[in-house]
């Protein structure tokens, strides 16, 4: 063989193994990953449920555990019923989540919930508080306020503003005060 086909074939076989790897990176690369044609793939989990997403805890008392079995240690409990964690992984019956302070542990997947709850801006040390308005218009007038941290349901979200109910009260709120929703996310 002359220089020059070993050069052509080592070149094709680089640029095959390149594709390969790209392919490879792809497939197992997290939110964000793309096709072929550039479209963005959405990642899905054992149980065919997108990763990440964001899911409720159904219990007042959870045990988040060091890895995604029983037999795992206790690293911490969760003791707040409704509280939004977000789904990073899933194995088998557990899924790995992610509270708002960013920790993680595995929980046992029947201990959470598709419903949908959030919380008022978490990451605010300063206090102050948040108006919830009556319309998806910060002009359309407050019929509430609260504080960071506190916790409520989603029932709507539109990308730009979230329905938004705590303690009897139900009006909106601009969607990047809270934390249990996606920026852009849509909600029904």
């Amino acid at each position: 063989m002359t220089a020059s086909k070993a050069i052509s074939v080592l070149k094709r076989t680089s640029l095959v193994l390149a594709a390969t790897m790209a392919l490879a990176l792809s497939a197992t690369a997290g939110a964000g990953a793309q096709d072929a044609q550039g479209k963005e793939v959405e990642r899905k989990g054992a149980s065919g449920l997108p990763l990440p997403r964001f899911v409720s805890l159904k219990s007042n008392r959870v045990n988040v555990r060091k890895g995604p079995s029983k037999d795992h240690a206790v690293d911490w409990v969760f003791s707040r019923e409704g509280l939004p964690v977000e789904v990073i992984a899933e194995s088998d019956n557990w899924r790995q989540v992610r509270d708002a302070d960013g920790t993680e542990g595995w929980v046992f997947h029947s201990l959470l919930s598709g419903r949908r709850t959030a919380l008022v801006m978490p990451w605010s040390k300063e206090g102050g508080q948040i108006s919830l308005y009556r319309r998806r218009n910060a002009n359309s007038g407050s019929i509430a306020r609260v504080e960071p941290g506190v916790l409520g349901s989603l029932q709507a979200c539109d990308g730009s503003w979230c329905e938004f109910s705590v303690n009897g009260y139900s009006g909106w709120i601009e969607q990047e005060r809270l934390w249990g929703v996606y920026s852009g996310e849509q909600v029904n």
